[in-house]
């Protein structure tokens, strides 16, 4: 399913007359359909993570809390949107110690972990994670990457996260070059709950104290109630 302005303009927490903006400039992906603007998931996702590779701020949830324009109304934050991190969390795991030294052995032997919880054969995940890392590594910098596919393996509203601490760093293709110590295995059962995750572990990774807290690789206990805390605070 494609997104309207209205979802876009819900999903990165900015007002419409924001995104209409960007149109104008250039700054935002999109085509036109019986002339309508429509949004890809992929382009947005694609255009979300370069964003956040080359550092730029082009919407809040790639900033500190409360900068907006002055001159813009800052949109009610509210629905799926809170705690959809900490939910994904809850319904995904936290696994410690994946043992594997390069991108291909920590997602072979993740997906060995997690398939069954999915429903999905684990050689058959695999090469789906793989072949969204042939289109664009998944590293967001500092540390944190965010595998997915580009096809859904979850049905409905369940959205699932796995976060994956490997034995040791490792190499994945981000742009700042640090090798990562946290993947946050994304599988969203829908455009907009996958964008909403996205850009929430966007912003979570550009947060210092949230990097500490995942370099310690704390328990499932621990790590989600810090999401939460984080989330009811940038929620306000």
């Amino acid at each position: 399913m494609d997104l309207k302005i209205k979802d876009v303009a819900e999903l990165l927490s900015v007002s419409e007359t924001t995104i209409r903006r960007w149109l104008s400039d250039g700054k935002i992906p999109a085509y036109k359909l019986n002339h309508q603007y429509r949004f890809s998931r992929m382009e947005i996702e694609n255009w979300m993570m370069r964003c956040k590779l080359k550092g730029q701020q082009p919407h809040p949830h790639f900033q500190e809390k409360q900068i907006y324009p002055p001159e813009e109304e800052h949109p009610a934050r509210g629905g799926m949107h809170h705690f959809c991190l900490y939910r994904a969390i809850h319904q995904g795991d936290v696994l410690s110690n994946i043992i594997g030294g390069t991108k291909e052995e920590i997602i072979r032997n993740t997906t060995l972990a997690i398939a069954s919880k999915l429903g999905v054969d684990p050689e058959v995940l695999c090469e789906l994670l793989l072949d969204r890392e042939a289109l664009m590594p998944t590293a967001l910098n500092n540390g944190i990457a965010v595998p997915h596919t580009r096809d859904f393996v979850e049905s409905g509203p369940l959205d699932r996260v796995f976060v994956v601490f490997p034995e040791a760093p490792i190499p994945f293709g981000a742009l700042d070059e640090k090798p990562v110590h946290t993947l946050f295995f994304l599988f969203a059962g829908n455009d907009k709950g996958h964008l909403q995750i996205l850009a929430k572990l966007a912003h979570l990774s550009s947060d210092q104290k949230n990097l500490d807290l995942l370099q310690k690789k704390p328990t499932k206990k621990v790590l989600l109630e810090h999401i939460r805390q984080w989330e009811s605070f940038t929620n306000h």
